[in-house]
């Protein structure tokens, strides 16, 4: 009998163990960390031996395979240890994949796939198709493989879930756009994070769908370096003869061979150039799928946009709140500040993960009139934006962010907290850090 083991038991371990139970394997789940009681009972169900806040080598190291939690670092000393005895360690995703013969709309890129993802699958459920939601938004993929059945998928693929997939092939890959990122994971060698987020369309033909933006400056690298054999649906602001999602008088055209769409772009449900892209992007998804057009239009406008990003909170004695909690990264922040039409307070801060701020430095100069450095260690912050912001303050918790934020706010202002960090230094994730922000605004 196939013995796995699953390394961390959160939604995509708790979910693969499961998967690989119904299919009669030996399965023991190992979490370093303190077990959810939700995943323990669902753990439990299944009978699935686990162990918590420990890895018990000589019960690992006997593994046939082990399917790792993205969140869990390479160099941790059991990973090194399985790497020295050459056992196979794949993501949960790549393990699902096996099991299961529905197509796979995958979405990857620094910035917008878990905007892009939700746009795609509220277009395909809108059209009523049997559509399952998973990877880094809904249920473990695995979980839905053992307990459902689904005609297509939509997965959201952060670089660390593509770094253990091997055999996994997407049937439409969606690579929106790359910039520095995650660097502290990747030996901060851009190059290795950028090989990770190409891993999209690794085993990809000519039969299956390649979406990208085709002005990134580093896609656009990378494409002249590789031998891609996948069909490319390219989408840009302007068009040249290959683009097939672009914008021609204020009205996103997306162009198949079959079927044209086009929306005015004031009609898209999400604001922004960015958004424009991702609205490109799910457009393009859905029209390969043959979704029809009618579908399409509807659904992209009338989308309700994602929790914790650019998300309207309330306005204060005229003064706006916005949470952008999953700006996890500089980028993200960019995008954001580009978005603003008002004197902004900006929030930022947390865990560090090798930021370059200078990518901000010229939005912050013209839009951001005083910043709040929420975070255990600020110094970095400090060392980017001293003396190039009139007024900057240090706190300690969400509640003492928001009462800083909204003193140096004035009527007609926008504070915004998009962190540019991790959020683990002072909160469980980016949900916990925008809830409390939300919760902190609302009670002003």
């Amino acid at each position: 009998m196939k013995r796995i083991v699953v390394l961390g038991a959160g939604e995509s371990g708790t979910g693969a163990a499961v998967l690989a139970k119904t299919k009669g394997m030996d399965v023991f789940v190992s979490d370093f960390s303190a077990i959810k009681p939700s995943y323990k009972n669902t753990l439990d169900k299944y009978n699935i031996r686990w162990e918590e806040k420990t890895h018990t080598e000589e019960l690992i190291l006997n593994a046939n395979e082990v399917i790792k939690s993205p969140g869990i670092a390479e160099d941790v000393p059991i990973v090194r240890l399985l790497k020295e005895k050459n056992i196979p360690i794949i993501s949960e995703i790549e393990f699902a994949g096996r099991f299961t013969d529905a197509k796979m709309i995958c979405i990857t890129g620094s910035n917008g796939k878990t905007t892009t993802t939700m746009l795609i699958y509220h277009i395909l459920k809108s059209a009523g198709l049997n559509v399952g939601l998973a990877g880094n938004v809904g249920n473990s993929l695995a979980l839905q493989v053992a307990t459902g059945s689904f005609d297509y998928f939509v997965v959201e693929l952060s670089s660390f879930q593509l770094d253990g997939m091997h055999e996994f092939r997407a049937d439409i890959a969606i690579l929106l756009n790359i910039t520095p990122d995650h660097l502290d994971r990747y030996d901060y060698k851009f190059q290795n994070y950028v090989d990770a987020k190409f891993r999209i369309i690794q085993n990809q033909t000519e039969n299956e769908s390649f979406i990208f933006w085709e002005n990134d400056p580093v896609i656009k690298e990378e494409l002249e370096k590789r031998n891609i054999k996948s069909t490319f649906y390219p989408f840009a602001l302007e068009k040249d003869e290959k683009t097939k999602a672009f914008v021609e008088n204020n009205e996103m055209i997306i162009n198949m061979l079959n079927s044209i769409v086009t929306i005015p772009v004031s009609d898209l449900a999400l604001k922004g150039i960015h958004n424009t892209y991702n609205s490109m992007a799910a457009g393009l998804a859905a029209s390969i799928v043959n979704v029809r057009k009618n579908n399409i239009r509807e659904s992209l406008e009338d989308f309700k946009g994602v929790p914790h990003r650019l998300e309207y909170v309330a306005t204060v004695r005229n003064v706006l709140f916005i949470n952008d909690s999953k700006a996890t990264n500089v980028n993200s922040c960019w995008y954001a500040l580009e978005n603003m039409n008002t004197p902004v307070v900006l929030i930022l801060g947390g865990t560090d993960k090798g930021n370059d701020y200078s990518e901000i430095a010229q939005l912050v100069s013209e839009k951001v009139k005083g910043m709040v450095f929420l975070g255990v260690d600020n110094s970095r912050l400090h060392d980017s934006f001293d003396g190039k912001v009139d007024k900057i303050v240090d706190v300690r918790s969400m509640k003492d962010a928001v009462e800083a934020a909204y003193k140096m706010a004035s009527p007609g202002d926008t504070v915004l907290l998009s962190p540019c960090c991790a959020s683990f230094d002072l909160f469980n994730n980016y949900e916990d850090r925008g809830n409390q922000f939300k919760r902190e605004v609302r009670s002003l």
